[in-house]
């Protein structure tokens, strides 16, 4: 549910729900501009994840879904959003253990940087960021979110096609 509140940045970020199907994660970002100039996005968001002391992990941020899944990414393309206007990039990742012996890597918070020299914001995913031992997570640009993206009966991520391994 959207916050009322409006940062100093005058941008809100706000995950959506984690869609978990068969240790595939897809999990969508809202940044909503609740400034009163226009906000610029181009390309891709500069991602952290962090452990519950917010604390950076050793994660591969990867530009573009490949190689989790395969699944559209509009590329890198100016977004102009004034006031009261979304976007939203979609994150991917998997909870694959392949080694038994190296610690799988599960983050608590993920910090998002809409656009270089902006303020990042930092979000808490429901059920946390659960990368297993591969230790990657994709993301799509960022694109404009269509008005009525805010019917809550509309999954918060597209369904990711061919899984990639």
């Amino acid at each position: 549910m959207p916050s009322s509140s409006c940062p100093a940045s005058g941008v809100r970020v706000e995950p959506g729900m984690v869609e978990a199907a068969m240790g595939l994660r897809a999990m969508r970002v809202t940044v909503t501009n609740c400034g009163k100039g226009v906000y610029r996005l181009k390309g891709y968001p500069k991602l952290r994840v962090l452990d519950e002391r917010r604390e950076p992990l050793d994660v591969q941020i990867l530009e573009g879904p490949e190689p989790v899944t395969t699944m559209d990414d509009p590329g890198p393309h100016p977004v102009s959003l004034k006031r009261g206007e979304e976007a939203h990039t979609v994150l991917v990742w998997r909870n694959t253990v392949t080694d038994t012996t190296t610690t799988a890597v599960s983050g608590t918070y993920l910090e998002v940087t809409p656009a270089p020299g902006t303020r990042p914001g930092t979000v808490t995913p429901e059920g946390g960021i659960d990368l297993g031992n591969t230790g990657r997570i994709g993301t799509t640009a960022w694109q404009r979110s269509p008005a009525d993206d805010a019917d809550p009966s509309r999954p918060t991520a597209p369904a990711p096609s061919t899984p990639a391994s």
